[in-house]
């Protein structure tokens, strides 16, 4: 059944979302500060919206994906924002990146005005979004999470129900935790491999089907040759820039300070892709590692 849809943030992600919801046939208002964001959105089947009121009040749903939380609130609930004019029936999914403890609020306020709302980050990168194939790790109520699913699915691959709100938050966080991690490890082990004698392909053809086997390796290798459509093959052009890798660290360390949890590799992390931004790389893709690694 197609639906009317507010989309709320154009940026690398959001503008790919919002084009596969139009493409599928829904009736999509897009707002951005952007207007270079807006036109393109129209391009690919959007409606052109104005302000923000003119954006959602005809929405079942409205969707937005914006660069922090502090973005996220005001667009909810500023004298302009999404619920001083949003349809009563409209539930709200917010698809950014944001800390667990900022989700949960505007939740908390969300709900005391009677709207749905749910928090639905997402993993995948930039390609994943144009392609539709992105996963969505979804915190709410169970009822909320059933009546998203379908506009979820027009967006990706894989839609959890992580549980209550704010998990979703927590499942991202932990999981782009992870992703750092590991991608600094594969950086060491190519690069172990090549002082060892072996080339990259060699040692991708070996590990890639061995015990060392992970995302960062078989789908985003950072080293050049073994995967063609990897950053590593394009300048380390993103992608998933360091940019937001860093911020994703940090709200694993902020979360993980709240919650006692020991995070010393997920620090450790932090730190180097610190200073791959002081390096003045920021806006390249996080497996450009590889090259600290490598100079190191």
């Amino acid at each position: 059944m197609m639906s009317n849809i507010a989309f709320i943030g154009l940026g690398n992600m959001g503008s790919g979302m919002c084009a596969n919801l139009a493409r599928a046939g829904h009736q999509v208002r897009a707002f951005d500060l952007n207007a270079e964001a807006v036109a393109k959105a129209v391009a690919t089947g959007a409606v052109a919206a104005t302000t923000i009121a003119q954006c959602v009040s005809d929405a079942s749903f409205v969707i937005t994906m914006l660069p922090a939380g502090k973005h996220v609130h005001s667009v909810y609930f500023d004298d302009d924002g999404v619920l001083a004019h949003a349809n009563e029936n409209a539930l709200l999914i917010d698809c950014s990146t944001i800390a667990v403890d900022e989700a949960r609020s505007a939740v908390a306020k969300v709900d005391e005005v009677g709207y749905g709302a749910l928090d639905a980050p997402v993993s995948g990168g930039v390609a994943a979004a144009s392609a539709g194939t992105l996963t969505f790790m979804v915190g709410g109520e169970t009822a909320d999470f059933e009546r998203a699913k379908p506009i979820l699915e027009t967006m990706g691959k894989n839609v959890f129900h992580a549980g209550p709100s704010g998990n979703g938050q927590a499942a991202k966080t932990a999981n782009n935790m992870l992703l750092g991690i590991s991608m600094i490890a594969t950086s060491e082990a190519f690069n172990l491999a090549e002082k060892l004698g072996l080339d990259a392909q060699t040692f991708f053809d070996i590990s890639s089907k061995a015990s060392g086997q992970c995302w960062s390796m078989t789908s985003y290798c950072p080293a050049p040759g073994p995967v063609p459509t990897s950053p590593a093959n394009n300048d380390y052009e993103p992608g998933f820039t360091v940019a937001m890798m860093l911020k994703d660290l940090r709200l694993a360390e902020d979360a993980a300070d709240g919650a006692g949890a020991d995070i010393a590799f997920g620090k450790q992390a932090e730190q180097l892709y610190a200073r791959l931004e002081d390096q003045g790389l920021s806006s390249k893709d996080f497996s450009v590692v590889m090259r600290h690694v490598k100079d190191d």
